[in-house]
């Protein structure tokens, strides 16, 4: 059990994917994502296992939920500074925390 205190540390905020690439680098498929969260944290940089259930294309314009507070992490050829939410499905496989309606960009999750 942690108290709400521990909790509140953890930045998480809502943000819009603005670019999405193929990461053919990285030892599992991922994307490489640059997600816009407004204001002060502007657009950061990140890498994701989601090409099961996404394409580049489609993500574009897509609110996700993401930490936003941990440090910079060198994932292969990529600096990700932020760390995309998901959950897996019945097979594994990534599917995004998204609000389910749009929301501000910066929207810190509490």
């Amino acid at each position: 059990m942690i108290g709400y205190d521990d909790f509140a540390k953890v930045d998480i905020r809502v943000g819009v994917i603005t670019r999405a690439e193929p990461f053919p680098e990285a030892r599992k498929p991922a994307f490489k994502l640059w997600v816009d969260f407004g204001g002060e944290l502007g657009e950061k940089k990140s890498s994701a296992q989601i090409t099961r259930h996404y394409t580049p294309e489609a993500l574009i314009g897509t609110q996700v939920i993401a930490v936003v507070n941990f440090p910079p992490r060198q994932i292969g050829k990529v600096m990700s500074e932020v760390l995309v939410l998901g959950v897996p499905d019945a097979a594994g496989e990534v599917v995004l925390l998204r609000p389910d309606c749009d929301v501000p960009v910066g929207g810190r999750m509490f």
